[in-house]
């Protein structure tokens, strides 16, 4: 029985006239701008160049790169009216899969070693797998607009890979520097490490990438082309450390742990000279208002924003803030406007990474609310900031009592429980679920030997003479 097209589908070839032909390779030739390319009569080809023009413009406006790459495939002419996606440099947001974030299995099997990345679209809730061939060789240590930061396994370059369109970026090893300024023998801060992608200090066409390493006093940067990797700021005591990181419109921002302040790390307020002192101090932003002594900061992009959240622990009450930063080349410091209401909005937050997304794209979640996870305590947490109240949203799905599984594993996993999870790096990297396995305890043995195992498999390399 013949298939029937779509109404608002182009009508293509009669079967009848196929009948007998063999398929033909592309008949259509690039030509120069100027000239309007040749069309089939028929198919999607036959649209006028003005309503596929059209679509092009929905696309770009309210698409994102993986529509982009799906319109040029429909025809040789859509494709013929299009630039090339490919940006070697990476440095071009507008060919960044940003809607995206990557999804956990839960089921303990890490990315790189399934060298599979299942990514989940925040607005549309489309579901894409991924599979780079550079994950069997590297260890994931980061995202950032959707391009994935690889760690080679043996040698500890760095590498950006756009996971839709195969492009990547290399940088140079981490081994030289990681001995000289964090630890001399271990690896196991190498482990735990997280990168950011920012834009290059030096170049317009160019990125960087910056990496830090939890509770040590050191951050590094490198940009494509470097041959080495530089010291940004080295250790001054504890007030350095930071709380919370986030890359923000091409820049590195963070919290700091001892002093009320908002620092811009990267790019640096000096020049470097190959990472040697003086070191730069970091360029104070905004000051956070003092709000209670014993307080969490998180920074997090939300609708293009950035915004300052303050958990009160003890009281589980938030204080939010919008941080306008000042404009570049102007004196003074940022604002905070306190905000009140965030809409439709849903954030997540964790020190390692925050999320923001839409109520209104994914009706499971809860808007004008805020998840997160009590140290020692629920690893799900819902707090309303319509109500006041907050809720336990793992008491019914927790697979052990911090001794001794007490059940298993409750699926399918919620959407709260898979964006959580990937701001938790930790857990994630490790292909578990962070609201299973935030605490991972002595009886589960098997679990805790395998992932030993398979972090032995990083391994620093020689030193040179």
């Amino acid at each position: 029985m013949e298939r029937k097209l779509p109404r608002f589908a182009p009508a293509g070839p009669s079967t009848g006239t196929l009948a007998g032909r063999k398929r033909k390779g592309a008949s259509l030739a690039p030509v120069a701008p100027s000239k309007r390319v040749a069309r089939a009569s028929c198919g999607w080809a036959s649209l006028p160049t003005d309503i596929v023009l059209l679509v092009l413009r929905r696309v770009l406006t309210g698409g994102d790169i993986v529509d982009y790459i799906a319109f040029r495939a429909v025809c040789f002419y859509w494709r013929s009216c299009t630039l090339p996606l490919r940006d070697p440099t990476l440095r071009d947001r507008r060919l960044r899969p940003c809607r995206w974030v990557a999804l956990c299995g839960g089921d303990a099997v890490r990315p790189d070693d399934a060298c599979e990345i299942a990514f989940f679209n925040t607005r549309t809730a489309r579901r894409i797998r991924a599979h780079p061939p550079e994950l069997r060789r590297h260890r994931i240590v980061g995202f950032t607009d959707g391009l994935v930061i690889l760690l080679h396994k043996s040698t500890t370059a760095v590498r950006v890979l756009h996971p839709f369109t195969r492009v990547a970026v290399d940088l140079p090893p981490l081994a030289r520097v990681y001995r000289e300024e964090v630890d001399r023998w271990w690896k196991h801060h190498l482990l735990a490490m997280n990168a950011v992608v920012c834009d290059s200090a030096n170049s317009a066409n160019s990125i960087a990438v910056v990496v830090w390493f939890p509770w040590r006093e050191a951050v590094f940067a490198a940009e494509a082309g470097d041959s080495d990797w530089k010291v940004l700021y080295r250790g001054r005591g504890s007030s350095f450390l930071s709380k919370s990181m986030l890359p923000f419109q091409g820049k590195l921002y963070a919290t700091s742990s001892a002093s009320r302040q908002i620092l811009q790390l990267y790019p640096p307020p000096l020049e470097l000279d190959d990472g040697s002192p003086p070191v730069p101090v970091p360029v104070v932003v905004a000051h956070v208002p003092d709000v209670h002594i014993y307080s969490q900061y998180f920074l997090v992009e939300s609708g293009g924003r950035m915004l300052l959240t303050v958990h009160l622990l003890g009281h589980e009450r938030f204080a939010l803030f919008e941080v306008h930063l000042r404009r570049r080349g102007g004196g003074g410091i940022g604002k905070l406007i306190p905000v009140k209401c965030l809409g439709d909005r849903a954030l997540f937050l964790n020190r390692d990474r925050c999320l923001s997304v839409s109520a209104r794209d994914l009706p499971s979640l809860m808007g004008n609310s805020i998840y997160f996870s009590l140290n020692n305590g629920s690893p799900v947490v819902l707090h309303s900031l319509t109500t006041g109240l907050s809720e336990d949203l793992a008491e019914h799905c927790r697979i052990h009592n911090m001794v001794d599984r007490i059940r298993p594993s409750v699926r399918p996993f919620t959407i709260a429980d898979h964006l959580l999870t990937y701001c938790h790096p930790s857990e994630w990297a490790e292909g578990l679920m962070f609201h299973e396995y935030h605490h991972i305890p002595q009886s589960f043995k098997e679990l805790r030997e395998s992932i030993r195992a398979k972090n032995s498999k990083l391994r620093m390399p020689p030193r040179r003479a």
